[in-house]
């Protein structure tokens, strides 16, 4: 059974309920999973100040804050943000930007790794938000996994082939995506799978 680490940040709860979506989808898998956001950096003034975020916090106060344990436990990890001018929340970064311990023994290279991420407008940085995230996984030595065009599913939410994304609404998530989020999770939970037994045939040789 594969272990899945879902890791998001979200201001609204839009990346929230795309993260649980992708969970939905990898426990259809088999995989067992951990649900983390990572932990809150705005001020208060600048919560209080956006209709929903301050609503969002109270909402998931029950969702744990992600560890780096949780990484170190996982055979895969998906990784979601809002773009913030093309780039990854800060929110997230911080907390990537703490891996250099796990990196450093190797703990998290050969695992595979998706992302997700989401604009308030169609042209609002998903692509670079992406492509951005995934220079990290380089220097891990992660497997990146795309989207691709592999599934009837990708292309109702958008047919971004870096990862899951999406336009913001005050409607909350579009179905289609969370339905792209679902097949995220089944894929990405096939790869941990396979490459955990390869790992674990490879360490057994001693």
């Amino acid at each position: 059974m594969a272990r899945i680490a879902i890791v998001y940040y979200s201001s609204t709860g839009h990346h929230y309920a795309l993260g649980r979506a992708v969970e939905e989808g990898a426990r259809a898998e088999g995989a067992e999973t951990r649900l983390r956001k990572v932990r809150e950096l705005a001020p208060d003034a600048a919560i209080d100040s956006r209709p929903g975020w301050r609503e969002n916090l109270e909402a998931t106060s029950h969702v744990e804050e992600a560890t780096l344990a949780d990484l170190e436990w996982a055979d895969g990890f998906v990784f979601g943000t809002p773009t913030r001018f093309g780039l990854p929340s800060a929110q997230l970064k911080q907390f990537l930007d703490q891996t250099g311990g796990l990196w450093a023994q190797g703990k998290l290279q050969d695992k595979p790794v998706s992302m997700f991420c989401g604009a308030g407008n169609p042209h609002g940085g998903q692509e670079a938000t992406l492509l951005t995230l995934a220079t990290v996984f380089y220097h891990w030595g992660s497997v990146i996994v795309p989207m691709g065009y592999t599934d009837p599913s990708l292309k109702p939410a958008g047919g971004n082939p870096y990862g899951v994304s999406f336009t913001a609404s005050k409607d909350g998530l579009p179905a289609e995506t969370a339905e792209a989020g679902r097949y995220l999770g089944r894929r990405i939970a096939r790869y941990a799978d396979a490459l955990a037994t390869a790992r674990g045939r490879i360490q057994g040789r001693g």
